[in-house]
């Protein structure tokens, strides 16, 4: 029998989701796109998940399944190569998720030990240090996972907080405050964008369906479950963005790109500051990496258990899915090869598009929900707009980030028609 869920355990799983790694990963990129109007391109990018909560609501209350996502996608388009394509980009979306992670874990592991020489040998090290070490914790007892999920989750919001309270209050005649004057803004379609690449911090409230069959009177938690997640996350993100930009000079930024949030501690803790965020950037990248090899193993059983991967995914390795392993030897290749950037855009562009998808299974499916069908129509057109618009704007500066996202639609959708071809022969 499966534990009940409370209200406040489902809002945990999905500010858990998503104040995983993210924020500490994609915080010194989005300053980098969108510099003094950073707290807007987190703003833009929170309403986009906002508007794709709604659908969300309807479709978890309307379909509780433990697939979530997977089988929304099913529901509106039946078992085709379509729904077989997208589901299995959720799959790759995690594993791009899971290296973004691992990739903050590295940049921020060799500030805390001091080892500031050879930083890109340490980073690669740690990175996939921590991504071994995750596949040992998911296939010695996903008891484990749940307990360190559980604890991290508290860890990581109270220092978040705190460093939001502290920050404000260390802004108070910071010279580097003009940062924040719309002068210093990039323009509005850059701020866009820049929301856009960062779009990945916000993914983690569609764990939320996946526990939709748990949760106590569904009716009443599974909305306050994901509305209320989402905009305490668009809240914390905005604040972060202003005590970042104004405690620190953009130059600085720059420098400390890949561990900022450790670095916007000094000016008001100095370095004990600057330890505290760094080990809360470790325990949520570590618990952001743990809870995701655990979700990825499961979404990709569900997509074979679903005839839309072969049943060789089925299989088991050690009692565990062997989708366990190939997510973790995946993750292990993709953040050794690419770059932060093009870790985030590949993985903002996939949920982007994914999200576009639940969104039209939201309208197609409006009558059998109760949805109102503008805010999926909104949260359809908008999705698709936000992917072109940051295409757009990576094609010109990293080139790399869209070839690698495309390359991955594209082999998913090669993939689920050659499987689903050599099936019907």
């Amino acid at each position: 029998m499966n534990k009940k869920i409370g209200l406040k355990e489902a809002i945990s799983i999905g500010i858990g989701g998503m104040v995983g790694g993210g924020i500490f990963a994609v915080l010194g990129l989005a300053v980098s796109l969108a510099k003094g109007g950073t707290s807007t391109a987190f703003l833009f990018a929170g309403i986009l998940a906002l508007i794709t909560s709604h659908s969300y609501v309807k479709l978890s209350k309307t379909y509780p399944d433990r697939g979530g996502t997977v089988k929304f996608i099913n529901q509106g388009f039946g078992k085709s190569v379509f729904s077989g394509a997208i589901s299995n980009l959720l799959w790759v979306s995690y594993i791009i998720m899971l290296s973004l992670y691992a990739s903050a874990f590295g940049s921020y592991a060799p500030n805390l030990l001091e080892l500031t020489h050879h930083k890109t040998i340490d980073f690669h090290i740690y990175a996939s240090a921590i991504i071994i070490f995750a596949t040992i914790i998911n296939y010695y007892s996903i008891a484990v996972v749940g307990k360190i999920e559980s604890y991290a989750v508290i860890i990581k919001l109270i220092i978040l907080i705190a460093f939001v309270f502290i920050g404000a209050y260390g802004l108070i005649g910071n010279p580097n405050l003009n940062q924040l004057a719309v002068s210093n803004w990039e323009t509005p379609i850059k701020l866009f964008a820049g929301g856009m690449v960062i779009f990945v911090a916000y993914e983690g409230f569609e764990l939320i369906a996946n526990a939709a069959p748990d949760i106590i009177n569904p009716e009443r938690n599974i909305p306050r479950a994901y509305y209320f997640s989402v905009i305490f996350v668009i809240l914390l993100y905005i604040i972060i963005a202003i005590v970042t930009v104004g405690s620190l000079p953009f130059s600085k930024i720059a420098t400390a790109q890949d561990y900022v949030l450790a670095e916007a501690a000094k000016p008001m803790l100095g370095k004990i500051g600057f330890s505290i965020i760094t080990i809360a950037a470790l325990i949520s990248t570590f618990s952001a990496i743990n809870a995701s090899l655990l979700g990825g193993s499961r979404v990709n059983y569900e997509i074979a258990e679903d005839d839309e991967l072969p049943h060789h995914f089925l299989a088991q390795l050690w009692n565990q899915p062997i989708g366990l392993m190939i997510t973790a030897v995946a993750t292990l290749v993709l953040v050794n090869v690419l770059a932060l950037e093009s870790i985030s855009t590949s993985g903002s562009i996939g949920f982007l598009l994914i999200f576009a998808i639940v969104n039209l299974v939201g309208l197609k499916l409006s009558k059998e929900t109760g949805s109102n069908k503008i805010i999926p129509f909104m949260g359809f057109v908008l999705c698709l707009v936000a992917s072109v618009i940051l295409i757009n704007q990576q094609y010109k500066t990293n080139i790399t980030g869209v070839i690698v996202s495309v390359a991955i639609i594209g082999f998913c959708f090669l993939a689920e028609w050659i499987y689903k071809n050599s099936e019907k022969k």
